[in-house]
């Protein structure tokens, strides 16, 4: 009876360290999961401002206003253009591109690339020729291959020759009216129709 009663009396008297060190675990638990959570909502944060960037700089849509480019392509349409298609190689004769108007660079044209640097490009009432060839053009609408305007000139490094695909529309609005284009203006590469999705097509 009397060593239960000491034993009884040490037990009181024992510091109560694992309980208190089991509450101070506890708590260090729960810090560390803020971190972790401050983390991961930190890396969240950081990838979609990432992607937010990435998609700003490597895609951009454009409206398409007119009936410049049909009929491949059609007003009210919504193109896809990828800004980033030319970062690593040079712009070639047949590409769809959005360009910006050498006269007015705010303004932003769809158009076809023909002719590029070194090119000598002659363009009459019923031909657009380079290099002494003439073009194949079977996107230009039957029947409107001519054009009043009468080009003929050997374009210099990093110039571009640009037209619209209906070639009965207004001349003043591509290379036969605007002049050759620098490559600097040259902003990105059409690549597909999303909008609406009844017209959805890849370009090629």
């Amino acid at each position: 009876m009397q060593r239960s009663a000491t034993k009884a009396a040490k037990e009181s008297r024992a510091p109560k360290t694992p309980k208190a060190r089991r509450v101070k675990r506890v708590n260090r638990t729960a810090a560390e999961q803020r971190a972790h959570l401050m983390r991961e909502i930190f890396e969240v944060f950081v990838f979609v401002a990432l992607i937010f960037i990435i998609v700003n700089v490597a895609v951009q849509s454009f409206i398409i206003p007119d009936a410049t480019m049909a009929p491949l392509l059609q007003p009210n349409q919504y193109v896809l253009v990828n800004k980033a298609a030319y970062f690593f190689g040079a712009p070639q004769r047949g590409d769809i591109v959005l360009v910006a108007n050498p006269q007015n660079p705010a303004q932003k044209l769809i158009r076809r690339i023909i002719a590029g640097p070194g090119d000598t490009i002659t363009v009459n009432a019923q031909h657009v020729i380079v290099n002494g060839q003439i073009l194949n053009e079977p996107y230009v609408p039957a029947g409107e291959a001519g054009n009043e305007s009468i080009v003929s000139q050997k374009l210099g490094a990093n110039q571009y020759f640009v037209m619209c695909d209906n070639r009965l529309s207004n001349d003043q609005s591509d290379s036969r009216g605007l002049g050759a284009v620098p490559r600097a203006n040259i902003q990105g590469k059409a690549v597909l129709v999303f909008w609406p999705s009844s017209a959805f097509h890849w370009l090629s």
